[in-house]
């Protein structure tokens, strides 16, 4: 039982940031209908970004993670504007391949710009592991718990951020001006524009959004004192496991979709070894994938997506 709750709020902690970048992915499908694939390469950058702005300037974490997110946004409103705006009326699958190619170069900047090594963001909030109805121990230099259940701090940091940001966010849209413009841009273009909504306005603010969105959840993957490095932009592609099980165009489905990821790779990673030791080691890198194969066996447009209907 005490493995089982660490696991639970372990993978809810990382569950939360997988949420995090999915959210950010369905934000530009809705508004353009694009699934950009440019976000780990902006995750990424987001945390090399708070790591300068952190570390090396010597910024309070907060003001850094501010920062970096107003920096990945105003790069993704950038891209935008210069290489999917003239996407628009081509189909999808040819700007798709295009965030890509973003993808690919972002990367490549990513490793020339901070030298390919690893950056850190230390452990800004000073958290450490709580443990509950035990005695806490401490083994180079490593916490753990003695008959008891240990909770990781961090992890709840990143669950309760994480949800407050995208709960504020969903708020925004639902009781702003502009909320409500980008809501009506994302479900018919035409009809936005009838109505006098600027539909181009609309797809930079959903860029933007996102971008600052993958920066931010690129701050919560660096800050628990780990290293950070390029190569890491890897993990925000379990993401798309995540909006895939949700719904590719529902916002409350990428957040149930990151959480149950997040807690299955946990639990996995717990369990996995002692029941099944047959599967291999790192087999929690699998499990997304099995569970979105799973989920559109039963449900082909995910949890929460919307089901299209074609009539003829």
């Amino acid at each position: 039982m005490n493995a089982l709750i660490t696991s639970l709020s372990a993978g809810l902690g990382q569950g939360a940031v997988y949420a995090l970048i999915a959210v950010s992915f369905v934000i530009i499908y809705r508004a353009t209908g694009v699934l950009n694939f440019a976000q780990p390469a902006l995750l990424i950058l987001g945390a090399f970004a708070t790591s300068v702005f952190a570390t090396d300037l010597g910024l309070p974490f907060w003001l850094a993670v501010l920062l970096a997110m107003a920096t990945m946004a105003a790069l993704s409103v950038l891209i935008e504007r210069i290489a999917i705006r003239p996407m628009v009326g081509k189909p999808a699958f040819s700007a798709a391949i295009v965030t890509v190619g973003l993808f690919i170069i972002l990367l490549v900047i990513a490793f020339r710009l901070f030298d390919s090594k690893p950056r850190t963001v230390g452990d800004p909030w000073q958290l450490k592991a709580l443990c509950l109805g035990g005695e806490a121990t401490e083994s180079f230099g490593v916490a753990g718990c003695s008959g008891g259940i240990q909770i990781y701090e961090n992890a709840i940091a990143r669950f309760v951020i994480a949800l407050a940001v995208i709960g504020l966010l969903g708020w925004w849209l639902v009781r702003s001006r502009l909320g409500l413009a980008m809501r009506a841009t994302s479900l018919d273009q035409e009809t936005a524009l009838a109505q006098g909504i600027d539909v181009g306005r609309m797809f930079s603010f959903s860029w933007g959004i996102s971008g600052a969105l993958a920066a931010l959840a690129g701050a919560l993957l660096a800050a628990n004192g780990s290293v950070v490095q390029a190569t890491d932009a890897l993990f925000a592609l379990v993401a798309l496991p995540a909006i895939i099980v949700g719904g590719l165009d529902s916002l409350k489905g990428a957040v149930v979709g990151g959480l149950v990821v997040g807690v299955a790779m946990a639990l996995t990673k717990t369990y996995q070894p002692s029941l099944a030791p047959w599967l291999g080691t790192n087999f929690e890198n699998v499990v997304p994938y099995l569970i979105m194969l799973l989920v559109l066996l039963i449900r082909p447009y995910g949890l929460y997506g919307t089901k299209e209907v074609q009539r003829v």
